[in-house]
């Protein structure tokens, strides 16, 4: 049957409900997932005194907020370009894709694809 532990009293546990309760911080982590690169994670700020955070994020990111919108305005538009380039390149007729639909079409009727080739050739 299931197993049942036996409970064991320990003479040197103490209740602390402040156990969460830290003078000095150490050390803190960041855990960070960002979908696209190049995103920026600078001054970083821990309070707990709302004000001194709102002062604290008009000298500083107000003062970075205009020039790395700019910077990311710059680096759409390089990656709108490229797309751009990319696909002026590399054209893919609009012929061929319907081919390859009436191919799929075909397949999945379980009849052979068209070869595009007279018979006999």
């Amino acid at each position: 049957g299931p197993w049942v532990h036996p409970e064991i009293d320990n003479p040197e546990y103490a209740p602390d409900p402040e156990i969460y309760r830290k003078d000095e911080v150490c050390a803190i982590g960041f855990d960070l997932w960002q979908v696209k690169a190049g995103t920026i994670f600078d001054n970083v700020l821990i309070t707990d005194d709302p004000e001194h955070a709102k002062e604290f994020g008009e000298e500083v990111w107000r003062a970075t907020l205009e020039g790395e919108k700019k910077m990311k305005e710059s680096q759409d538009e390089e990656e709108r370009k490229k797309r751009e380039e990319e696909a002026k390149s590399s054209p893919k007729d609009d012929d061929e894709d319907e081919d390859e639909d009436e191919d799929d079409e075909a397949i999945e009727a379980g009849e052979a694809p068209e070869t595009g080739e007279e018979d006999g050739d």
